[in-house]
């Protein structure tokens, strides 16, 4: 960062350590000033959690669409005068994108944490038409031709492997190709162990 000239608050930072060990991570320092340590922290948009179940991620976009619902309840509950293809719509494009943002890194957390997606699309689209409660999951998904949120996020990994697949890096593909980060870190260590 100081080669760089790249300036970091350290008061705003966080540590976090990725790992489903329970090792304890050394201190970290900067600036002389002790990094707080978290279990979990927001980045871009993404709450990452230390064992990147994405539970916390996905209870806190479920959060953030009941909020947005409360206050849009007026637009599209069953009093509303607007046609179902614009409650429909209104769904597709305001409230859907909060829950599928990042979808490529969140989609393999386990089915617990998805249905809690699928039952809050489940809740939309029984208030939307405005629909007894014997009718079925299926019917909902069927009738208005919304997928459910798994086939979602097979869609939404499948475009995205399709276009990394695309790229010329022989490192995503090849894993006979050593590793960049070994290579780097040989390198930059390897001029202190000839001083030592």
């Amino acid at each position: 960062m100081e080669q760089w000239r790249i300036r970091v608050n350290p008061t705003k930072s966080s540590q976090v350590t990725f790992t489903t060990r329970r090792e304890i991570c050394p201190p970290v320092n900067l600036h002389n000033t002790h990094i707080p340590v978290k279990k979990e922290v927001k980045y871009l948009g993404l709450h990452l959690d230390e064992k990147l179940t994405w539970k916390t991620h996905i209870k806190a976009k479920r959060r953030q669409l009941e909020l947005k619902l409360k206050n849009m309840s007026w637009l599209i509950n069953t009093l509303s005068q607007l046609s179902l293809d614009s409650k429909l719509t209104v769904y597709k494009t305001i409230l859907r994108p909060i829950w599928t943002y990042g979808i490529e890194l969140w989609g393999c957390s386990k089915p617990s944490n998805t249905m809690i997606l699928q039952t809050f699309q489940l809740k939309m689209l029984t208030m939307i038409s405005s629909a007894p409660w014997y009718v079925s999951n299926q019917t909902f998904h069927d009738d208005f031709e919304i997928p459910y949120v798994t086939e979602v996020i097979r869609i939404n990994t499948n475009k995205y492997k399709n276009r990394s697949t695309a790229r010329s890096n022989q490192t995503l593909f090849n894993p006979s190709v050593e590793r960049r980060l070994k290579t780097v870190m040989a390198e930059r260590l390897s001029p202190i162990a000839k001083l030592q």
